[in-house]
């Protein structure tokens, strides 16, 4: 040992034998714990490869921006990058082991390593000044050592996959050549600091142990070792257990920052979320691609330390998080596991209805234990307990649907194959067969002549009801084939036309093959799908519903959705036939609509038709109710509320008219096409909206949002060609502004409001829009091939917690025209799950970065049962 250098005339005369006998400690001690190092080598498996990267180890008081304790951090456990070093492969030794032994022997270590630290003292603080002093000499802060030190180990990862087939003792031999290597020099420039730096040596005469830095070496060693053993099946599963890991990352991110909510921001900065959740996928292949060092640098930087020092970052999770990630992990698991297998299980329906199925409508096991039949129960909903799987056949020489507006005027024969209405009704122009076409000369009952002149007739008589301008929305009971709604588009009004599935055949069929609004509804014992105060204008013409019987329930129910200020247009014989029966039905019903308080405006008679029309209109204040002598029908009780409409019994009572200025229905909504894009006057700023805003801003942002995506995106491109497309339907409306977006097309759009979601169907009629209230875990009551387009706007993750999509895709696949359209937007396990089924019935489907699905369905049917 070389004497030491004298570097100041105050040093301590025991200076000298201080540092010789101290650097023999150093040296014996580094020794031993080289020698044991080599003897335990054949006790614990070579590492592999390095999964993690080690981060410096800081005071428990400290986090990331403080500076970490200093001490000699050289890392004799990497291997520089000419070394020779097994892959990823598992020695013989190793994989002889059992795991129960490998953890003892491992912990038996660490427990053994630690002890030596307990008399460390103050070689920490020495050995801390020596990295500082080393650092300075190398130009090398803490931080760039860090940096080189990853540089190295994902070097290292590289070469690994190389080496991969290495032999496991020649790589032990290399391994420990290498070791003691770095142990030597990790000697030499001890002593070389001893010389340099006598005086710190005095003040440290502790006695000294191994270097703390090697034995966390080891430790960290051992603990990789333990994991690598119990990763190494799970390896081919790797780029899986990514995606999902990073699917449900998002998922729970999407809702973290919704709060809960299933809506969207509203703009630009607020995309939907679920263009990230598109693209995860999208991104692991192309990292697949990557360099392997590339990959593994990424990881590295987004994986948060998982210790519980200072200078860790990462949040205990929640037993919440915890089990709804699991439960996505095990759905990914479950869709991954459905293949094509799925395409054998399909079969058509086998139901006495055939192409013309309705399961809520057509279930015969449930209308067979009806008690009762005279408030035409039958044929009111009574859906299945599950929904059914199975497909509708389509007709015999079904083809592509006639494009409006030809289409109003004529069908395919073979698209409907009913001809009792030509027959019943054929002289009366509802419908007539021409060839291979069904035609519709633009009459009906009571407009023989044409529904335009009928039409304008009813404006003649009550010019205040000024059609497209203060009446926008009608809804026409008991509509026949909607030849009325349907020449009502020339006046800028939509019409909610229904009618129940009877002994008429498909008259509610014909409407939408004929591209004209319509449901498959009754007036029976429940309250229509439809908000209270919402419809401007009423209409039945020739319509037998018995208005008067009951004590007028059935009225009382119109006068329910009927807007304050609205008019209700009787057009049937009792108004101008003065036969026995009619005479009776017209005096009941003067009494009753009296007892309403319903105005008759006017008696107006058609001579071109021969008939004639009763207008009656609504009170706007509640200044009648309240004078008249006897309370029948009875004003509702307070907590009736009107806007119940989902399965709610009828009720033989009147609201009372809204007196306050700010609320619904006080007062009539802008006149078209203002109301359009006029936020509703009862929007007060104190309210808050759906996507958490004031709903005023809301309704704007959610205005925009849809303009923006349906013209940049649904208008322009995607395959979707417009002109053949008439009958919309939105599967999961808010605001209405999907809807909204479309206004200047060819088009109408039924916006549905789920029941389980916040109502907002009134601000969509308030908008001079229609829709209903549904719940898609049921059959929707239309006929199938019904729409061109449907859109689903994060339904389906909201269904998802109710019930299985499988019979909603199916439902989708029967409403929908062989050659229509879907566009689903969602989050990246839903769109996944649909897509899988989509695929499996054959309907043509892609994807798009923005996190949105487009399918188009085939004509594809399984084969028939035999």
């Amino acid at each position: 040992m070389p004497p030491a250098k004298t570097r100041s005339s105050k040093r301590t005369p025991g200076g000298t034998s201080c540092s010789s006998t101290g650097t023999t400690v150093v040296f014996i001690s580094l020794c031993a714990l080289g020698v044991w190092m080599l003897s335990s080598n054949d006790l614990i498996p070579t590492q592999t490869t390095t999964t993690t990267t080690s981060s410096p180890i800081l005071s428990e008081d400290s986090d990331e921006t403080k500076k970490p304790s200093s001490f000699f951090e050289d890392n004799p456990g990497h291997l520089p990058e000419d070394a020779v070093k097994t892959g990823d492969v598992v020695s013989n030794q190793q994989q002889q082991l059992p795991d129960i032994g490998l953890d003892k022997s491992i912990e038996d270590q660490k427990n053994a390593l630690a002890d030596n630290l307990k008399n460390s003292g103050n070689m920490e603080s020495m050995l801390g000044n020596v990295k500082e002093v080393e650092g300075d000499e190398n130009g090398e802060t803490q931080q760039q050592q860090l940096e080189k030190t990853n540089q190295e180990e994902e070097t290292t990862s590289v070469q690994d996959d190389v080496v991969a087939k290495s032999d496991a003792k020649e790589m032990k031999a290399a391994k420990a050549k290498e070791r003691k290597q770095k142990q030597e020099q990790a000697i030499e420039k001890e002593e070389t600091f001893i010389n340099d730096n006598q005086e710190i040596i005095n003040d440290q005469t502790s006695a000294k142990q191994p270097q703390k830095k090697d034995v966390e070496e080891i430790i960290t060693q051992l603990e990789d070792e333990q994991q690598q053993s119990s990763s190494q099946p799970e390896k081919q599963e790797q780029k899986k257990q990514t995606t999902e890991d990073d699917i449900i990352g998002t998922i729970t991110s999407d809702q973290t920052e919704r709060g809960g909510s299933d809506d969207p921001p509203m703009n630009n900065n607020d995309e939907l979320q679920t263009s990230e959740t598109e693209s995860t996928i999208k991104k692991e292949e192309e990292e697949d691609k990557e360099p392997k060092k590339k990959r593994n640098s990424n990881k590295q930087s987004k994986s948060p330390s998982s210790s519980i020092d200072g200078g860790s970052k990462k949040q205990w999770k929640t037993q919440t998080e915890q089990s709804v990630t699991q439960k996505v992990r095990e759905e990914i698991k479950n869709i991954e596991k459905t293949d094509g297998s799925i395409t054998e299980q399909w079969k058509l329906c086998n139901t006495t209805a055939n192409s013309d199925y309705i399961p809520c409508l057509d279930n015969e096991a449930a209308l067979k234990k009806l008690r009762s039949r005279g408030h035409y129960e039958h044929r009111e909903r009574h859906c299945p307990e599950e929904g059914p799987t199975c497909l509708v056949p389509l007709p015999e020489g079904y083809k592509v649907p006639v494009t409006w507006p030809k289409s109003r005027d004529k069908i395919w024969y073979h698209n409907v194959p009913h001809t009792k209405l030509a027959e019943v009704k054929g002289h009366q122009n509802w419908v007539k067969v021409s060839g291979e076409y069904l035609t519709f000369p633009g009459g009906g009952t009571q407009f023989i002549h044409g529904a335009l002149h009928y039409i304008d007739f009813i404006e003649e008589a009550v010019p205040e009801i000024s059609w497209g301008k203060h009446t926008r929305v009608v809804l026409d009971v008991g509509c026949g084939v909607a030849s009325f709604g349907g020449f009502l588009f020339e006046r800028d009004v939509v019409a909610m036309s229904f009618a129940p599935k009877d002994e008429h055949e498909a008259q509610v069929q014909f409407a939408l093959e004929r591209g004209i609004p319509a449901i498959s509804a009754v007036m029976g014992t429940l309250r229509l799908p439809f908000p209270s105060r919402v419809f401007d204008l009423v209409h039945c013409a020739r319509c037998r519903v018995p208005w008067h019987i009951e004590g007028g329930a059935l009225l009382l129910e119109l006068n329910r959705v009927l807007r304050p200020g609205g008019y209700f247009v009787w057009s049937a014989t009792p108004v101008y036939q003065t036969l026995e029966e009619d005479v009776e039905i017209w005096r009941e019903m003067s009494k009753l609509t009296a007892a309403m308080c319903w105005k008759l405006v006017t008696i107006k008679k058609d001579k071109l038709n021969s008939v004639g029309a009763a207008v009656y209109h609504k009170p706007t204040t509640n200044e009648c109710y309240d004078q008249r002598k006897e309370n029948e029908p009875p004003l509702c009780k307070t907590e009736d509320d009107p806007n119940a409409a989902w399965y709610v019994p009828l009720h033989s009572c009147m609201h009372r008219i809204p007196e306050d200025e700010a609320e619904r229905g006080s007062r009539w909504p802008e006149s078209w096409p203002r109301r359009l894009q006029t936020p509703p006057f009862w929007l007060i700023k104190n309210q808050k909206g759906i996507y958490g805003k004031t709903a005023p801003e809301d309704f704007a942002r959610d205005n925009e949002y849809w303009k923006q995506v349906v013209g940049e995106t649904y208008l322009n491109g995607q395959g979707i060609s417009w002109a053949n497309v008439r009958n919309v339907m939105d599967m999961r409306a808010t605001y209405g502004g999907f809807a909204a977006a479309l206004k200047d097309l060819k088009i109408w759009v039924m916006n549905v409001v789920n029941t389980d979601a916040p109502d907002t169907l009134s601000i969509i009629y308030e908008r001079g829009l229609f829709g209903i209230y549904h719940d898609w875990c049921e059959s929707f009551s239309t006929y199938p091939r019904s729409y061109d387009l449907v859109h689903a706007d994060r339904l389906f993750s909201s269904l998802r917690k109710r019930c299985d999509l499988t019979p909603v895709v199916v439902e989708i696949d029967r409403i929908v025209r062989p050659g229509g359209k879907l566009i689903v937007r969602d989050d990246a396990l839903s769109l996944k799950e649909v897509e899988k089924l989509l695929d499996s019935l054959h309907w043509k489907v892609k994807t798009t970065p923005e996190g949105a699905l487009y399918a188009q369905k085939t004509a594809w049917r399984p084969d028939p049962l035999v």
